[in-house]
């Protein structure tokens, strides 16, 4: 088990708590849309569109909405056309950050994403200044209430997992994209519930935030995460133990 930042737990949490507002699904749709544009129509052969499907059941996205988005990507009911962008730069204290966006109108969202930027203390930078600081992993998150360490140990590192973390009421399990649905369909196989799933970017370092910077990265980072036109956003900022709980 290897530690990792305390942002992670914020972002578990917060992931409950979109689920509930109905932001989520939003964002779903859009994903599911995209995927299914770019690969076709079929989960068995289209690997993200099964990755997008399967976290939006996992949210309980009821099944009309699922395959209205997806005959929207496919053309065969109308949709609006999204752009996929990357957006990276810097937060307060250096911390980078990625932000991955679908859009139907590119220069109304750069503009809002400099903004937030701006406005708590980074700065947006070029394409590429942040994005050779992560790896695309395979990332499962599963609540300690579900299995105890050793026997979800077992299960994933047997078919294909790479690491798993402790993340306060949640395991991580880190996978290489390639080996995320056996990872996935083994613990559904083995009835074990997870609260998330997706192949997103992780930190290949990180770094940790001072005291006088947490707040602001903090509400950098949510803000983004709120932003309707944003799907994911990474970031490489650790805080450490004792200035999380002053902020909580």
């Amino acid at each position: 088990m290897s530690g990792h930042s305390k942002w992670s737990t914020i972002k578990h949490k917060k992931a409950a708590k979109d689920a509930k507002r109905g932001k989520l699904f939003t964002k779903l749709i859009k994903e599911i849309t995209v995927a299914a544009r770019m690969g076709g129509g079929d989960i068995n052969a289209n690997p993200r569109l099964r990755t997008a499907v399967m976290t939006a059941r996992t949210q309980s996205m009821p099944g009309d909405n699922i395959d209205r988005a997806i005959k929207k990507g496919t053309g065969e009911l109308e949709g609006v056309t999204y752009e996929e962008i990357q957006y990276e730069g810097y937060g307060p204290g250096g911390a980078a950050i990625i932000a991955q966006v679908l859009t139907d109108n590119k220069n109304r969202t750069v503009s809002e994403i400099r903004r937030l930027f701006t406005k708590h203390g980074g700065n947006l930078g070029e394409t590429g200044c942040v994005g050779w600081m992560f790896d695309k992993k395979g990332l499962i998150t599963v609540e300690k209430s579900q299995t105890d360490e050793e026997r979800l140990l077992g299960i994933v590192l047997d078919a294909g997992a790479e690491d798993v973390r402790d993340e306060d009421e949640f395991f991580e399990v880190v996978t290489q994209p390639e080996d995320f649905h056996a990872v996935k369909d083994r613990l559904d196989h083995e009835k074990i519930a997870v609260a998330s799933a997706q192949v997103t970017l992780t930190p290949k370092n990180t770094v940790d935030v001072d005291a006088k910077n947490v707040e602001q990265i903090l509400k950098l980072t949510e803000e983004l995460e709120d932003h309707d036109d944003v799907q994911n956003v990474s970031a490489n900022f650790n805080i450490p133990a004792e200035l999380m709980e002053k902020v909580s």
